[in-house]
């Protein structure tokens, strides 16, 4: 790939490197909404619905703080908010004010939000291994996760600005 400014000290990806980086992003584009159109139509959930209840649902009791959950799905204030407040009206979960700091609140799944994942998990498993996983060896499962784990680690040593 050439460079539109060679005045930079910035390292041009390569023409090699360039097609990598494009296949995945369209890669990443077309399978995101594929899965979202996919999981919408067969559980009437958004795939961000189904990140916070699959976060719920792993940990003890089902139950978190807000700011804790924003973490772990990477997600900024206003999303979180924003969302939460939408899955509280289809009462997918709730939201709980935390005791000891009047700041904090927790949110926590309901019965229909455990409904939901229950019947959502297994459609969104099969649509996830039809699209993926039964389109790539089991050597390129390997090699698909090792570089994932490579990346997510370079992301999480790597300074936000």
């Amino acid at each position: 790939m050439s460079s539109p400014d060679t005045s930079t000290d910035t390292a041009w990806l390569d023409d090699t490197e360039a097609q990598a980086w494009r296949s995945f992003l369209r890669m990443h584009t077309q399978l995101m909404a594929r899965l979202g159109r996919e999981l919408q139509t067969d559980s009437d959930l958004s795939l961000a619905d189904f990140d916070v209840l699959v976060q719920l649902t792993d940990i003890p009791g089902g139950r978190i703080r807000v700011l804790e959950l924003a973490r772990a799905l990477r997600w900024e204030k206003s999303r979180m908010s924003h969302h939460l407040a939408r899955m509280v009206k289809r009462e997918l979960i709730v939201r709980e004010e935390c005791a000891n700091d009047r700041r904090g609140s927790f949110v926590a799944i309901t019965p229909a939000g455990r409904a939901a994942i229950r019947t959502a998990a297994p459609r969104h498993v099969r649509t996830v291994r039809r699209l993926v996983f039964d389109a790539i060896t089991p050597e390129q499962v390997a090699a698909l996760a090792g570089l994932s784990e490579e990346v997510l680690r370079q992301l999480e040593e790597e300074p936000v600005d």
